[in-house]
């Protein structure tokens, strides 16, 4: 059976496309301003007889595409269980929210915190943080570990914090201390949030902060225990999307 996972999420769409059980195919491309048509365009783009939708828009893939869904929640659970039967929590940085997940044995879900509500320390406080910066994106975390101390950030409102940034910038601060500052901030909030929710590792940290390798470093640094890393970290909730839609019926 060919099964689409799709993960329409808030700054991009992310694809999986199994057959038989077996990764054929992945796909990430950027949701811009109209993800259903992003989605469309992975949904012709090979055939499959199950389609099965999360993330933000995966109430409107299932109006349009009749797809099935499944929360993110649990779609993250099934692709991390999937990729290391070990992990036992989940972290996910991505574009618009946080997710803090903490698993029992075989991706069953015991608890889980979604920050949805603010985008400090996401993708988006990040891209604005770099932009105050002018610095590129993809560039922040290298920026961030070329530093050898940080400089202090005290807000992670992104509105807050794009004003401090400024700042720091006019007093002569250097880009990369505020950028480690930066994320050693965005660390702190995260370990903090793991801690709450009992989310211990083995940690298989996903979504496209773990693309970041500062973020990466600091969260290993400050965990006491296996930081895992997905080899296509933006595309677990796709791969536990396509994973629900191979075990249920068509």
């Amino acid at each position: 059976m060919r099964v689409l996972g799709l993960d329409v999420g808030s700054r991009t769409v992310d694809a999986v496309w199994l057959k038989d059980g077996a990764v054929v195919d992945r796909a990430v491309f950027d949701a811009g301003c109209e993800p259903q048509e992003v989605a469309a365009r992975l949904v012709g783009r090979r055939p499959s007889d199950r389609l099965v939708a999360t993330g933000y828009g995966r109430h409107a893939a299932a109006e349009r595409f009749g797809a099935a869904v499944i929360t993110e929640i649990g779609a993250y659970a099934l692709g991390a269980a999937h990729l290391f039967p070990q992990a036992r929590a989940i972290l996910d940085i991505g574009g618009q929210d946080t997710k803090v997940i903490r698993l029992g044995a075989a991706g069953r879900v015991l608890d889980f915190e979604m920050n949805d509500k603010c985008a400090a320390g996401t993708g988006r406080f990040l891209e604005v943080m770099a932009r105050a910066l002018g610095v590129a994106l993809d560039d922040l975390g290298a920026a961030a570990l070329a530093a050898d101390s940080a400089a202090a950030v005290s807000s992670m409102c992104t509105v807050f914090a794009e004003s401090e940034v400024i700042g720091l910038i006019h007093r002569g601060e250097s880009r990369d201390r505020i950028a480690r500052g930066l994320h050693e901030a965005i660390a702190r909030r995260t370990i903090t949030t793991l801690r709450r929710v009992g989310a211990l590792p083995p940690l298989l940290f996903a979504g496209g902060g773990a693309r970041n390798p500062a973020l990466m470093e600091l969260i290993r640094a400050g965990l006491d225990g296996v930081v895992l890393a997905a080899p296509e970290p933006q595309t677990v909730g796709a791969l536990g999307a396509a994973l629900h839609g191979s075990r249920e019926p068509v």
